[in-house]
Parts: C-alpha cells; sequence; structure tokens
C-alpha cells in the first residue's frame, strides 16, 4: 500500500469515527424526544415534590380512571404485576398504587422498569411523587416484592381525558447484574 493510499485510509476512517461521534451525540436528543412525545415519559422532571402534590387542588367534581399495565421483556425471569387494575381517582388527590415483582429465577437479577403514560398528551398531566422506575431493582432468587406508586393527576387534565393507562415494563439490567454476580463471586469464600 502506498502513502497515498494509507492517507486516503486515513482520512475515510477519521471521517467514519467523526460520523459515529455525531451520530451518538445526536442520539440524545432523539431519545429524549422519542421518550416524551412517543412514549409519553417525562424525563427532566422526575419525581414530583410531595410538598407541590400536597398543595395541589383537588376536583372532587370529577373522576378519572387509571388503568395500570404490567409486563415484563421475554428474557426476563420475573413475574410483575399491578394489585389494582383500574382505580378512579380525583385530579388533585395524591394516590397510591402497588405492583409486585417475583424472580422466579435461581440467581439475583437487577431491573429496571420503564414507564409510559397513555394518552400520549396525557402524560404532561401525570405525575409521580414516588416510583420504583427511579431506582434500580435488585430481586434476589427467590425473593417477592411490593413496590408502591404515588402519582398525582393534574386537575388541568383536559375535560375529554377520562381514562389514563399507566403501564410499566421490567428489563433486566444486564451490565447491573453482572457487576453484582461478579461481586458476590469475588466475595464468596474460597473452597
Amino acid at each position: 500500500m502506498s502513502s497515498a493510499d494509507n492517507r486516503r485510509f486515513q482520512k475515510k476512517v477519521w471521517w467514519i469515527a467523526a460520523g459515529f461521534f455525531g451520530f451518538g451525540f445526536a442520539l440524545i436528543p432523539l431519545y429524549n424526544i422519542a421518550c416524551e412525545h412517543v412514549l409519553g415519559i417525562k424525563l427532566e422532571q422526575g419525581a414530583m415534590d410531595a410538598q407541590a402534590a400536597a398543595a395541589t387542588t383537588v376536583d372532587e367534581s370529577r373522576l378519572v380512571t387509571v388503568q395500570f399495565v404490567a409486563t415484563t421483556k421475554s428474557k426476563l425471569p420475573w413475574q410483575f404485576s399491578a394489585e389494582t387494575v383500574t382505580m378512579k381517582v380525583h385530579p388533585g388527590a395524591l394516590n397510591e398504587a402497588w405492583f409486585d415483582a417475583t424472580n422466579v429465577s435461581e440467581r439475583d437479577i437487577v431491573g429496571n422498569a420503564i414507564p409510559s403514560v397513555a394518552p400520549n398528551e396525557a402524560s404532561l398531566y401525570f405525575n409521580k411523587t414516588e416510583c420504583f422506575c427511579f431506582t434500580e431493582q435488585l430481586l434476589k432468587a427467590g425473593e417477592t416484592r411490593r413496590m408502591p406508586v404515588r402519582f398525582v393527576v393534574d386537575p388541568r387534565l383536559p375535560k375529554e381525558t377520562n381514562t389514563l393507562t399507566l403501564s410499566y415494563t421490567f428489563l433486566e439490567n444486564t451490565v447491573a447484574t453482572k457487576r453484582l454476580a461478579e461481586s458476590n463471586q469475588a466475595a464468596a469464600p474460597a473452597s
């Protein structure tokens, strides 16, 4: 390979690397757009402050039905369900729903729950004050855990919206599970 061919090859590799870097950099805003506008996940706000939730005016003249859906990715050996499938709530009132997860495998697994609210426009009016989706969940082999979600439906929810669906999909956090297995292995006494 001549030095001119070598330089051309190096330029191509440099442009490919720059393209990959630019693509990776662009993924952040694309991810935010997809989460907030397609999946209905509010990323920037996180949990609503409990004081802000308590200060919200309750609209007792109106009831909104909130449906709860719980699923897992097919490769995650957990059973996951909502204790209550539907709940009627007054907008502005602080509410609580519970979900149950059981690790039916013989190994410890770390999972993360991905929430979504439907219809998409309603996600702007659904505020969680506490949610297991904000943290990694470690379930040891055979362990069962009850997990709460505390939420407020904003009284400014459009009047024509009478039903909201809050769904969670649990998936394995393979990086955290691997890290956990390695630390358990390192801590185990030598036989």
